[in-house]
């Protein structure tokens, strides 16, 4: 469903270029979750974003169901592919409510029945119809990144990509978004992009994992793998055990890694 071969993005011009990412290169199949993960700055959300067309490739292809997406892509491209950002109320307009919210894309592309679609569709995140005509500073955390998922799934993509959809979120709430992830992917046979630095979260929810050093993939691997610790490179050994909690020896181990 995505293939990515020889990714390059880069800010800026001359000597205050910077190479955000640098020949990534994976692929994931139709129906799976794959995950990008790496602390901040590594560029997996720039590499998500690319795919998402939202900032433009400097080199390298980038193909959805098949079709190389385009630097402006058309209407079914974003029908098909769909994204959710990591702050929810950041990326909801606090002037709209939740039935404008979502009524906006259904216009957009020219949908039928809206009003049904809006019912239906917040039913499906857990928001009864109590929540349709609040305003997002009306929700909470959690709720808003409901009506997040909602706005990306009301045009019934294929793909959905995710940057940190959870990182925003209190610690008891994010296991509730992730099980809702999973559960709409089963659904409705959605292909995931999930980027994350948390290893955690993305052996929970991905099949396949690339770990991203400084805009490169360093390591990729299996969920197996992740879960019994069995990574090769250097720095993804140092992440996975980084994320399981404050260590005062671990720390003095750590290594940084240019």
């Amino acid at each position: 469903m995505i293939r990515v071969a020889g990714l390059e993005v880069g800010f800026g011009h001359g000597r205050r270029r910077v190479h955000a990412v640098q020949n990534v290169s994976f692929t994931v199949p139709e129906g799976a979750s794959y995950g990008l993960v790496g602390e901040s700055g590594s560029g997996k959300t720039t590499a998500l974003r690319a795919i998402a067309a939202l900032v433009p490739p400097a080199a390298g292809r980038i193909e959805v169901d098949g079709r190389q997406v385009a630097a402006r892509p058309d209407r079914a491209f974003r029908k098909k592919v769909q994204m959710v950002f990591q702050d929810p109320y950041g990326s909801l307009h606090p002037r709209h409510t939740v039935d404008r919210i979502l009524r906006e894309p259904c216009r957009i592309h020219g949908l039928g029945d809206i009003d049904g679609r809006i019912g239906h569709m917040l039913a499906e995140v857990g928001l009864g119809p109590a929540f349709r005509f609040r305003f997002p500073h009306q929700l909470s955390g959690g709720q808003r990144q409901r009506v997040a998922i909602a706005r990306a799934l009301i045009l019934e993509p294929r793909v959905l990509l995710l940057d940190e959809p959870t990182s925003a979120l209190d610690v008891s709430v994010q296991a509730e978004i992730l099980n809702l992830l999973g559960d709409l992917r089963a659904a409705r046979g959605l292909t995931f992009l999930f980027v994350s630095h948390n290893l955690a979260v993305v052996a929970q929810m991905c099949e396949r994992v690339a770990v991203m050093m400084n805009g490169r993939v360093v390591e990729e691997a299996d969920a197996g793998q992740l879960a019994a610790g069995a990574l090769a490179h250097p720095y993804a050994r140092q992440l996975l055990q980084a994320s399981r909690g404050y260590d005062r020896e671990l720390a003095r181990s750590l290594v940084r890694f240019e």
